[in-house]
């Protein structure tokens, strides 16, 4: 194997280097939430991929492993919903295997309260769990299913006894939808040790209808919080984070907000995602992906999977989100697809 310490950092050519690296593990979901997955563009005619097309768990391993030569040091297992992808703790297994990495993974809950001890025995380090609202019928209209609040709300309960933490609950916010979910998930998670991130609602994909005068700004959110239990910023130190940390004055823990419509990020994101079927995207916003699959199965050696992916993140120019209201519209890809 060639010396991680010979060829690191590989750098795009606005300088970010390759930190992240999150991985679909499948496109199926068993949520419909509208600004993600909508069920009029993912109804019951919906060509989900074929099981033959899907990477297997020794392609995602060897992706993952390769991409340690080139500076990944984070991977995060995401889908559509990756717990609906059989015998997942087995590839949480294998990813261990590959190196020193920060595994965590993005999911509904909905299936956590029974995975949970086996991810973890498996060596998963941590999880975050979708969460919109915790009033039960904005709950539904979020997540359009017919799964109860309080099964993910177990799920979570789950995680935390299994010592999958930090354990992290992140909440998209749309105006008139779920703003009143601030208040709510902030009192039922402070002091719990679960770290609640409020997430601005973005045009991810093409079906999801985004509409600008949805979006809760971050310092709307911020101030909502701040005026019921004071928070102060908490200094960040790695390079690369997403979300911005907040901590209460009196001790009882932290939030965070991802502000990606009103206060982009892109100068530091050191972020890529590889797709179920294979696909590299630089970008969430990303309109089109590198096909690894072929490099995968045609017998080439892992120099040339690698050589693939550094080359992709050499020629990365991504800034979607500094410029997204300076042109038209853009056909990204769904956000299910990629994770996220």
């Amino acid at each position: 194997m060639v010396s991680r310490a010979a060829i690191l950092p590989v750098l795009d050519r606005r300088n970010r280097s390759l930190r992240d690296l999150r991985v679909s593990v499948t496109d199926r979901c068993n949520f419909r939430c509208p600004y993600c997955m909508p069920r009029d563009a993912f109804g019951s005619g919906h060509r989900f991929l074929p099981k033959r097309e899907i990477l297997t768990f020794e392609e995602i391993c060897r992706v993952v492993q390769v991409s340690l030569d080139l500076g990944v040091r984070k991977v995060r297992l995401t889908g559509g919903e990756p717990l609906l992808r059989t015998d997942l703790p087995e590839l949480v297994r294998m990813l261990r295997r590959t190196g020193d990495i920060d595994l965590a993974l993005t999911t509904n809950g909905s299936l956590l309260e029974r995975l949970a001890p086996a991810l973890a025995e498996a060596g998963l380090g941590r999880i975050t769990v979708s969460l919109d609202s915790l009033d039960p019928l904005v709950f539904r209209k979020m997540s359009d299913t017919d799964v109860p609040l309080e099964t993910v709300l177990r799920g979570i309960e789950a995680a935390r006894v299994a010592g999958l933490t930090p354990l992290k609950v992140n909440a998209v916010i749309q105006r008139g939808l779920n703003e009143d979910s601030i208040s709510s998930l902030t009192r039922r998670f402070r002091g719990t040790g679960v770290i609640v991130r409020f997430i601005e609602y973005m045009d991810v994909g093409s079906t999801n209808g985004w509409d600008p005068s949805a979006v809760v700004p971050a310092r709307e959110i911020l101030d909502r919080i701040d005026g019921e239990t004071p928070i102060e910023p908490v200094a960040e130190t790695a390079r690369g984070r997403v979300a911005r940390r907040y901590r209460y004055r009196d001790g009882s823990g932290e939030i965070g907000v991802i502000a990606s419509v009103s206060e982009p990020f892109c100068g530091g994101c050191t972020r890529a995602r590889l797709s179920a079927s294979g696909l590299f995207y630089t970008c969430l916003f990303a309109t089109k992906g590198t096909d690894l699959r072929p490099t995968l199965r045609d017998g080439s050696n892992d120099a040339a999977v690698r050589d693939v992916i550094e080359a992709t993140w050499k020629n990365r120019d991504d800034r979607y989100s500094e410029t997204r209201f300076a042109g038209g519209p853009t056909d990204s890809v769904e956000m299910s697809f990629i994770g996220g």
